[in-house]
């Protein structure tokens, strides 16, 4: 059986290597053109709440959007539920282009059933 010490300094090891993946898995802002203000409306369809950002994604008039939303705790404590986000409803997102990605964008609130939710801080 191995020596405890040893045990202890690959487990230290292992989490001191998970941590720059995990942060490396969160991305700025720095990507999306804040000169370049965009409003879409469309319908949804498909939204998720996976970490580090929910999503959804929004088919409008000849494009459809990867709209990048805030962590999903704080969508629904802002009242963005999985029903007011289900696919087919209709909403419209306020936010920034991504620079190199021509179909995603960075919102700065969405409107759900004519409630406008804020999507910042993220």
């Amino acid at each position: 059986m191995p020596d405890t010490s040893i045990r202890i300094r690959a487990a230290l090891l292992a989490a001191t290597l998970a941590v720059p993946a995990a942060a490396l898995a969160h991305h700025g802002w720095s990507g999306y053109d804040s000169s370049t203000p965009l409003k879409v409306t469309g319908t949804i369809g498909e939204a998720g709440y996976e970490h580090p950002h929910g999503y959804v994604r929004l088919v409008a008039p000849g494009k459809t959007w990867l709209v990048v939303l805030a962590p999903p705790s704080r969508m629904l404590q802002r009242g963005a539920t999985a029903e007011l986000m289900a696919p087919g409803k209709t909403c419209t997102v306020f936010g920034y282009p991504h620079t190199t990605r021509p179909d995603e964008a960075r919102i700065e609130y969405i409107v759900l059933d004519g409630k406008r939710i804020d999507n910042l801080p993220y």
